[in-house]
């Protein structure tokens, strides 16, 4: 199965999973006056899992263009597992939990501006007019 298909079939099943919990949970959990609004706390997780489950359906049932070969580049090659760079992937993993942890103590806009300078550098970009 292809890389992408693969990856809109785990949001499919995340925005499922987001749908349900906006539609039954949170529908139950209305204030009285809150039912007769027309904007409610639901609404907007209810737009976006019916929008990112149509997302996903296209993804995954778009036919498969016919210049596919074997050794497509969005395939996951088993033999070359160990070349990914999942340094980087977990370097940017911590940086992100640096960045919740640390957007109260310091604040918005600094955590912000060193977060995206420092996950520049993660991946590998080195122009300080970039950063």
């Amino acid at each position: 199965m292809p890389l992408d298909r693969a990856i809109a079939g785990i949001f499919i099943l995340i925005c499922l999973i987001y749908g349900y919990t906006a539609f039954v949970p949170m529908e139950e959990g209305l204030l009285p006056f809150e039912l007769n609004m027309t904007f409610l706390p639901n609404t907007l997780p209810k737009y976006l899992s019916v929008l990112g489950i149509v997302i996903g359906l296209v993804i995954v049932l778009q036919p498969r263009y016919e210049g596919a070969s074997d050794s497509d580049p969005n395939e996951i090659d088993q033999k070359k597992l160990l070349q990914y760079k999942f340094s980087q992937a977990l370097f940017l993993l911590g940086l992100m939990l640096a960045y919740a942890l640390l957007l109260r103590p310091i604040g918005f806009v600094t955590t912000t501006t060193l977060f995206l300078a420092f996950g520049g550098i993660i991946l590998g970009e080195r122009r300080l007019v970039i950063l």
